[in-house]
């Protein structure tokens, strides 16, 4: 059976009315396999609020088992011993992201070609987010949608390493992602605006979920 990973990501701007250590709480109950912190955005919490909730998400993952990964902040990270960074096209080296968090964690990487994919993994990416997939509202900065060609591309040419999409995933369109060779799915507001998070974690897996590392 194809290995399948649902990876939750969330920020203090993704939910109006719960608290992030809310939300990841019933998420981590209801199967999610990885859970990224991205706090971003004009009223994104910074210095000791940051380094405390990070500390809360981290304890809440350890006790379900499910990986803690941190987007783009490598100093926080090393602070809250993290299992993983996340980072993008525009933070800095691959290379230089793996020296500094050592060999044993999780590093993933954004990436949008082939040839992206390709330096990612010869500089030491574990695995590639790739996006976004559908059009997506819970990014800024984010680039116009691009469909699955470049999952299918890339899981063709390195078999080996896993891919998740990102990007405007639903219950509704997420079939023809795992179809495209992606071995997870990254969501943010899927999960985090839900109204019955188990039953939508349910329908965006339909198979086996798996934690890869």
């Amino acid at each position: 059976m194809k290995e399948q990973s649902l990876y939750f990501i969330m920020g203090t701007a993704d939910s109006e009315t719960e608290s992030v250590e809310g939300v990841l709480a019933e998420a981590l109950a209801s199967g999610i396999t990885h859970f990224q912190l991205r706090e971003k955005g004009a009223n994104a919490l910074t210095g000791t609020h940051l380094l405390q909730l990070a500390s809360n998400c981290k304890a809440l993952c350890s006790s379900f088992g499910v990986p803690f990964i941190v987007n783009e902040d490598v100093a926080l990270c090393l602070a809250v011993n993290a299992d993983g960074l996340h980072i993008g096209q525009e933070d800095g080296s691959v290379r230089l992201a793996r020296e500094q968090i050592g060999p044993d964690r999780l590093l993933g990487v954004s990436v949008h070609s082939l040839e992206q994919a390709k330096l990612a993994i010869e500089e030491g990416a574990d695995y590639l987010g790739i996006g976004p997939v559908f059009a997506t509202s819970s990014k800024a900065d984010a680039r116009p949608p691009a469909g699955v060609r470049i999952i299918r591309e890339v899981s063709k040419a390195y078999p080996q390493i896993p891919i998740v999409g990102i990007g405007g995933i639903t219950e509704e369109n997420v079939q023809v992602v795992w179809e495209a060779g992606a071995r997870g799915v990254a969501v943010v507001s899927a999960i985090s605006r839900s109204v019955n998070r188990q039953q939508t974690i349910r329908h965006l897996v339909r198979k086996e979920v798996s934690r890869w590392s």
